[in-house]
């Protein structure tokens, strides 16, 4: 028989786990992190709180960066979440440590480790590729968290033009994958598994894939931080277990096809979209 605490901690707490998560993003590309949740956690309510007055903020300084993120989670807190995934890339490299010391009381999960970790341990040959925004790129935050997993040859490449093109559709055909050639060219045969260090990056996935040919595995960043939310939460006793979670999804401006956007990226409509302001 176990211990009483043992027996405490193999219980669902009910109280914790009817709390939402909040997720944010500098735009709408951390909708495919939440898409992710909602496949793995479909029982869980979820706030979304997308910075789409101040995207993008991959080529913000990192102290602007800092500032922008303690305003999207000190926004988040006020639903009494229970877990934030900051589903953002450009945050998850240059200020993901400094959150964690400000909201020691918050567990806070960033897209970056999770992708790192399945590069690792996918990359037969120990060759991986990066590929994100600017800041994402020259924080070199994947670089060192990928060194301390072990002796691995990494090549990083910034693609900002990705975000516009999958903000705009154009996923497929000729103007992609021209983009996706000048990008990429350079990385072709040299790696084995490629992150995909942005969140706007998965709606690519099938022209990156037929530009860097088979046998490279893409890293979808927002599957493996909706498992590692999942893995978490299950650990704490925190799982919502029952029914279908709600939606609420929060932007800062409301862009021109708002409701378009935010299904190419989400795949299905949110229970409810507010304008929101922050603390500028």
């Amino acid at each position: 028989m176990g211990s009483t605490a043992e027996s405490r901690s193999s219980k669902r707490n009910t109280s914790e786990a009817d709390r939402p998560i909040g997720v944010f993003d500098s735009g709408i590309g951390g909708l495919t992190a939440v898409r992710e949740l909602r496949r793995v956690l479909p029982a869980e309510d979820i706030i979304y709180l997308g910075d789409t007055a101040r995207v993008p903020y991959g080529t913000k300084s990192e102290e602007t960066i800092k500032r922008f993120a303690e305003q999207d989670v000190d926004f988040l807190r006020r639903f009494d979440i229970k877990l934030i995934v900051v589903a953002c890339n450009t945050v998850s490299s240059v200020a993901i440590e400094h959150l964690r010391a400000k909201y020691r009381d918050l567990p806070i999960l960033g897209v970056l480790e999770p992708g790192v970790e399945e590069a690792c341990r996918t990359a037969e040959s120990g060759r991986i590729g990066v590929i994100g925004t600017i800041a994402t790129i020259e924080s070199r935050r994947h670089v060192r968290e990928i060194k301390k997993r072990g002796d691995f040859q990494v090549l990083c490449r910034p693609c900002p033009l990705f975000v516009p093109l999958a903000e705009e559709g154009l996923v497929t055909g000729q103007i992609p994958e021209l983009v996706a050639h000048m990008y990429l060219d350079e990385l072709r045969g040299k790696v084995d598994s490629l992150i995909l260090g942005c969140t706007h990056y998965p709606l690519l996935t099938e022209t990156i894939s037929r530009v860097m040919g088979p046998g490279v595995k893409l890293i979808n960043v927002s599957h493996e931080v909706a498992r590692k939310a999942r893995e978490y939460l299950g650990e704490k006793g925190f799982l919502r277990e029952k029914g279908r979670g709600n939606l609420r999804v929060y932007l800062t401006d409301i862009p021109p096809h708002y409701e378009e956007l935010i299904y190419r990226f989400l795949g299905e409509k949110p229970e409810s979209v507010e304008k929101v302001e922050l603390e500028f």
